[in-house]
């Protein structure tokens, strides 16, 4: 009989886009696999993207892309291959899904960021929503709604510990 060796990873998460949240209303999230080689799939296993500036916008009618995503190639990288670290990817979407996103993307307003990048099994996924943009009104409205959660929990945790 032959046993399958398991990989436990400490999380599934390889990086997320913090500023995402912050500047964009996100709306919907989706899920897609990406078109990577493998010396990118190496990198990333190491840790060295960033997607904080990435956005996702569609070349042909059938096809959509991943842009500004900066993979850093490996030192250890093979002289005979080019590594482009901030070449377009291509996204694995069906058609339906694909129609669906660009035609919420051609309402004004309306993007698509990338905003975390996963693991599931062996298969690099990434998560992107159809956001719109906050203005500086929103950002200080969120942060001040922050604050007042953080002062609400603070006011519970000692009124649970008087009683």
């Amino acid at each position: 009989m032959s046993r399958k060796k398991k990989c436990y990873l400490k999380s599934s998460t390889i990086c997320t886009n913090k500023k995402a949240y912050y500047n964009y209303f996100i709306e919907e999230v989706f899920q897609s696999g990406l078109v990577l080689m493998g010396w990118e799939v190496k990198s990333i296993r190491l840790g060295k993207i960033n997607i904080t500036e990435s956005y996702i916008n569609n070349d042909n009618l059938n096809e959509m892309y991943l842009y500004n995503s900066v993979i850093q190639p490996l030192n250890t990288c093979s002289n005979h291959l080019f590594c482009d670290s901030s070449r377009k990817r291509k996204l694995l979407l069906h058609k339906s899904e694909i129609q669906y996103l660009s035609n919420k993307k051609n309402k004004i307003g309306s993007t698509l960021i990338a905003l975390s990048l996963f693991w599931e099994k062996s298969w690099c996924k990434l998560n992107f929503g159809l956001a719109k943009g906050k203005t500086k009104i929103d950002k200080r409205e969120d942060e001040k709604q922050n604050q007042w959660n953080k002062e609400k929990s603070k006011i519970l945790k000692k009124v649970r510990f008087h009683i």
